[in-house]
């Protein structure tokens, strides 16, 4: 997809973005290995929920101005519906309303109209309460039939061709359209309007999955922050060997993160490998939970949401021997394994290639390189499982029909997840798994970590 011109809004929000990334430590050149965790601790380095608004709302028109018109065209769309009820929202819905918002207020009618290139996507609500400047209203009332009449009138008007509803067998994300709204949506429009009613998956899963350049403008700095508490949970910060559990720096995870005001997607996972615990080529995740001694080698698995923006990360740490400073060679040779199978992976990323055949590729040019992995690479964004091409499941690491068919597009961000085995002649040739996982961004040409990637070990010393 070719990238588009911001608009004078989002070119004054990518000025103010790269200010704020100066300011601020944790930048994309500074996590080339673990990140850091004192960029925690530096001043607004999460804003306050207040500060957030206009960020956020800024990056929403310039992706409604620059963004949805090329992607309804793409799809054949030329209306757009989304509909919904407070505390039964469509998943797509949140991510086209402006901030502060918490639910879909009684019945909220979203009307998107491509009126085409000259005249741009018309933004329409038919909603009892208004949603700011982005969205005009084009009717305001607290009669529900009254609503329902209203909207009618609104298509009837624009006579679209096809109306795309959120409506999928296979993509739970545009699936919003719930059964009873449906059937009065149906009962309301005219009978030729009625046959022009079609499924809007395509529309809505591209909208979802593709990122602008607005967002890629703070995603990185979302990332290291996510990042920068792994730092500090895989440090004697927080670890004291023969004291401290699994469980216990897993909750100390979980409650920094709601500390800084970061929400978590999926509850922070910790679990420790050692010589005795079961390892082999079949064992699909190797690790156990328990309290934590020196020589053991530990994995996370955590996710944040901040912006609108999710990550999803996976690292791995070692707790020191006494007179140990870093992990034993054969440690970091298995991490440098997983670093080459991270390169394996995505340099199969090819636009227009789907899932399945990225990750086929990837498995095939490990295997001819003799390193044991696993693949399940998947979407990320406004979602930590977003919609996009699946690359392998972990358990089906064959094609994966419908969402391992999709292709991949530029633009889109990525979840680089997956693990490889390597024997350790120190373990009595038991394998330890390395499970790596590292929020990146696909711009058509390359793979990009968007904060960096792991290439050395946490260290608890």
């Amino acid at each position: 997809m070719t990238i588009l011109r911001p608009s004078l809004h989002a070119s004054r929000f990518l000025l103010l973005a790269s200010l704020i990334a100066l300011w601020l430590p944790g930048s994309m050149a500074a996590q080339a290995g673990p990140a850091q965790g004192r960029i925690i601790d530096a001043p607004g380095a999460v804003l306050e929920h207040r500060q957030r608004i206009e960020p956020v709302n800024r990056m929403l028109e310039d992706r409604l101005d620059n963004l949805l018109p090329t992607l309804m065209r793409e799809s054949g769309i030329d209306l757009w519906l989304v509909i919904n009820r407070e505390y039964a929202e469509d998943p797509v819905y949140f991510s086209l309303v402006p901030e502060p918002v918490f639910a879909a207020r009684r019945t909220t009618m979203l009307v998107f109209h491509d009126r085409g290139p000259e005249e741009g996507v018309e933004r329409l609500t038919v909603s009892r309460y208004p949603l700011g400047t982005l969205y005009e209203p084009a009717w305001e009332g607290g009669d529900l039939d009254e609503q329902w009449q209203r909207l009618a009138e609104v298509l009837a008007e624009r006579n679209p061709q096809r109306i795309g509803v959120d409506i999928s067998r296979h993509w739970p994300v545009a699936d919003g359209l719930t059964a009873g709204l449906r059937d009065r949506l149906v009962e309301v429009l005219s009978p030729e309007l009625r046959q022009r009613v079609v499924s809007a998956e395509e529309l809505v899963v591209r909208w979802i999955e593709s990122r602008s350049a607005a967002e890629l403008e703070v995603y990185p700095h979302v990332v290291s922050l996510a990042r920068g508490v792994i730092s500090e949970a895989f440090s004697e910060r927080v670890i004291t060997p023969g004291v401290t559990s699994t469980d216990d720096v897993a909750w100390y995870i979980r409650q920094r993160y709601s500390d800084l005001g970061l929400d978590i997607w999926f509850m922070p996972y910790v679990n420790l490998q050692r010589p005795g615990t079961e390892c082999t080529a079949d064992t699909p995740f190797c690790g156990i939970s328990g309290i934590i001694q020196r020589g053991d080698v530990l994995h996370t698995d955590v996710g944040i949401c901040y912006l609108r923006l999710c990550t999803d990360t996976q690292e791995m740490g070692y707790v020191a021997k006494i007179g140990q400073g870093e992990a034993p060679d054969e440690l970091q040779q298995a991490l440098a394994v997983g670093n080459r199978w991270q390169d394996l992976l995505t340099e199969a990323f090819v636009t227009g290639r789907s899932g399945n055949q990225i990750s086929a590729a990837a498995q095939d040019a490990a295997t001819a390189e003799g390193i044991t992995s696993s693949v399940y690479t998947h979407p990320l964004g406004f979602f930590g499982h977003a919609p996009g091409p699946t690359i392998g499941m972990w358990d089906n690491q064959g094609p994966t029909a419908v969402r391992g068919d999709w292709p991949l597009y530029a633009n889109t961000g990525y979840a680089i997840e997956g693990n490889v085995k390597v024997p350790v002649a120190a373990w009595d040739g038991q394998m330890v798994q390395i499970k790596l996982e590292q929020s990146a961004y696909f711009d058509g040409q390359k793979v990009l970590y968007l904060a960096g990637r792991q290439s050395r070990w946490h260290v608890v010393r």
